[in-house]
């Protein structure tokens, strides 16, 4: 009431500034309600097409959502945060907080963890949905984040893992002298030297320029990443040895979890559930998809002696296994 009386003795110039005035301070209230108070940056290695980024981007938005905007998480896909390695620190240091990884945690002292991507120890989808969402799926769960930090949210599986090359390769004899790119995992590569091959760990997103380059003769990935990197261009041949069958954890920096109120952790767990079962089914159409475009493309597909590689690799995995390993990976053998 006092705000009119003193506005009906005001000239009409002073009136209009005091408008604009209270319109720019409403203006800033309503900025600054807006802005979210976390801000998570979520980074991967597959471009904006894959299947990852797609499950990224709707985990963001169900956290949106689900929080009133209280958090913003932000995607960078294509290694846009770092390499592999790089945004495992990340999560650490501060300078990234979720990203989507998985055999290369053993490089951080967690010697479970490779057991997500041992060669030929998941038989096939069914068998790895009740190792990756069942007890001992938390169990390897518990121990990346007792173990380093990073706590897991959410797991995707992935495509067999099939080698790729310029030549045929039918058995393990045929891979003599082959400079083979693998993850920096120790195990692939002393699986692949038990085979025969050469291999060399390198980050991917440099795998298409030392292929094109001669640097390395093959590679070994997943239909997805095959195609999404256009490997096919510089690839002619894919051997059906699907020597790994995996899952990937999309983990989170276990600090920034814990910073998190109660009701804002809720969020993420169920936008992670959400997630996991929207990029599963992804997962199930795009596996098909991605076969019936390299055969477009003009790859090959090579049927391999699945038994040869099988027993080769299977005398690498338990040389390079400790005790805690073989006994995790014989229990995984057994689940029905």
């Amino acid at each position: 009431m006092f705000l009119v009386l003193y506005m009906q003795t005001m000239n009409p110039s002073r009136i209009t500034l005091l408008f604009l005035l209270l319109i720019q301070l409403w203006s800033c209230s309503a900025s600054s309600e807006d802005k979210p108070e976390y801000v998570l940056r979520f980074g991967h290695l597959a471009n904006n097409r894959h299947g990852w980024h797609l499950a990224s981007l709707k985990f963001a938005e169900e956290v949106k959502k689900r929080s009133n905007g209280r958090i913003e998480v932000k995607v960078y896909p294509n290694e846009q945060l770092g390499k592999e390695m790089d945004v495992l620190t990340g999560l650490l240091v501060g300078s990234a907080d979720i990203m989507i990884t998985g055999e290369s945690l053993q490089s951080w002292s967690l010697p479970k963890a490779i057991l997500c991507a041992t060669p030929f120890a998941i038989r096939d989808s069914e068998h790895l949905k009740k190792v990756a969402g069942g007890p001992l799926g938390k169990e390897i769960e518990q121990h990346i984040l007792d173990g380093a930090g990073f706590r897991p949210i959410a797991w995707f599986e992935r495509g067999a893992r099939n080698l790729t090359a310029n030549r045929i390769i039918r058995h393990p004899e045929d891979l003599q002298g082959m400079i083979l790119r693998v993850p920096p995992v120790s195990l692939y590569v002393d699986t692949w030297s038990a085979l025969g091959a050469k291999p060399t760990p390198m980050a991917f997103s440099e795998v298409f320029t030392a292929l094109q380059q001669s640097t390395i003769h093959g590679q070994e990935n997943p239909f997805a990443l095959i195609k999404d990197a256009g490997l096919y261009e510089v690839q002619k041949y894919c051997m059906l040895t699907s020597h790994v069958k995996s899952w990937a954890y999309v983990v989170m920096s276990g600090k920034k979890y814990d910073s998190l109120p109660k009701d804002l952790q809720k969020v993420i767990d169920e936008s992670a559930k959400i997630m996991q079962e929207y990029e599963h089914e992804l997962f199930l159409v795009q596996e098909k998809k991605d076969y019936d475009f390299l055969v477009e493309k003009g790859m090959e597909f090579i049927e391999v002696d699945n038994e040869a590689f099988k027993a080769a690799a299977k005398e690498a995995v338990l040389q390079s296994f400790d005790e805690e390993q073989t006994d995790l990976l014989n229990r995984i053998q057994q689940v029905k």
